[in-house]
């Protein structure tokens, strides 16, 4: 009889059952060669003994932790959209019954000793990328795991992924403008965006896509960097204050910099949006309190579906490996954007001919 002051064991439900432990580890696991009249003695021991498989008792028995390591950047003053999706896959495999297991990387060190440990090895039971951009040979590191890997904020071909079409929504915020009749659009990003932050890149394709789609060329001049702070947000305005003709409009990257990017130019007497039209992306909780327009996402939402997603691939043997969900953005026109001045159009028009018609917010 086993005493209240211990845990039971395998060996102890398999004494009760009249059964070995290989038995009783068949059971736990389901194999079906367990005859039904075996494991129904099994599971009356195992409650007889208020028997229950802790998480580590169970890996030794299945091979399965359940747990799911992720994989995404720190960065300094870390955007919005990271936290928000983080606590979405953490309460979505909550529901799942698996836990959350975060690897942080916030430089070039730390990315360096993770590859080259692989610490999720043997901790975890899928891994998941988000918003983070691998090298070819950090991939094959991973795929080293031999579990399945499932990218989140990003598109990835052949692998499992929930994201959104970032070139698709930044088009969108893009013809937006043009339709306000902006001809003259800076873009801001982020100074990270060469090590990290996937979606970056895709807003600047839809970037270029939209202004080729409006005859429009492609100026260097108009796409600046800035690093995620303040000071480093003002050299970026500076940059194009002092260009020699001022843009109508900025597209910013996020909006983390949407706001700080419309407190430089108020600090600076630029009027938002009289002088100077201002676009983010995400729809972050102040974006409507601040009354920035902005290309929207579900972040909360896109960690949730990405966490149903890898559940998915770990109980269904059947389950695509591979499969993708391609998540909604949709424009949210708020006061920082307003058709131009009337000498600025004036101007433009002397420069070429006029923005095109009305073209809809599709992307």
């Amino acid at each position: 009889m086993v005493r209240d002051h211990r845990q039971a064991t395998l060996a102890d439900v398999a004494r009760r059952a009249g059964v070995s432990t290989s038995t009783v580890s068949r059971a736990v696991r389901g194999v079906s060669t367990v005859s039904p009249e075996a494991r129904s003695r099994v599971e009356r021991a195992a409650q007889e003994l208020s028997f229950a498989l802790s998480r580590s008792a169970s890996s030794l028995v299945t091979g399965k932790t359940g747990r799911v390591a992720v994989l995404t950047p720190g960065l300094p003053r870390a955007p919005w959209f990271l936290g928000t999706a983080l606590t979405g896959l953490a309460e979505g495999l909550r529901d799942a019954d698996l836990d959350l297991l975060a690897y942080v990387i916030t430089d070039a060190s730390e990315r360096a000793a993770f590859f080259d440990r692989l610490p999720a090895r043997r901790n975890a039971d899928a891994v998941m990328v988000m918003s983070f951009i691998l090298t070819e040979e950090e991939r094959e590191r991973l795929d080293e795991l031999d579990v399945p890997l499932v990218f989140v904020s990003q598109h990835a071909p052949g692998r499992a992924s929930v994201y959104i079409d970032d070139a698709a929504g930044a088009r969108r915020g893009m013809r937006y403008l043009l339709n306000l009749g902006h001809r003259r659009i800076a873009h801001l990003q982020s100074a990270a965006v060469d090590s990290f932050v996937w979606s970056a890149y895709d807003r600047l394709v839809g970037y270029r896509e939209a202004l080729e789609e409006a005859g429009l060329p492609y100026d260097d001049a108009l796409v600046v960097r800035a690093e995620l702070n303040r000071p480093g947000i003002r050299e970026a305005i500076g940059a194009l204050l002092s260009e020699p003709q001022m843009p109508t409009a900025i597209f910013v990257e996020a909006d983390d910099m949407a706001f700080e990017v419309m407190s430089v130019l108020r600090s600076c007497g630029i009027d938002v949006p009289g002088q100077i039209s201002v676009l983010g992306f995400d729809d972050h909780p102040l974006a409507e309190m601040l009354d920035l327009s902005t290309v929207a996402q579900s972040a909360w939402h896109t960690g949730h579906t990405a966490a149903g997603l890898v559940s998915s691939i770990l109980t269904d043997p059947d389950s695509d490996p591979a499969r993708h969900i391609a998540l909604p953005t949709h424009l949210i026109p708020r006061g920082s954007t307003a058709p131009p001045p009337a000498d600025r159009l004036a101007e433009a028009a002397a420069e070429g001919p006029p923005p095109p018609g009305p073209t809809g917010d599709g992307a």
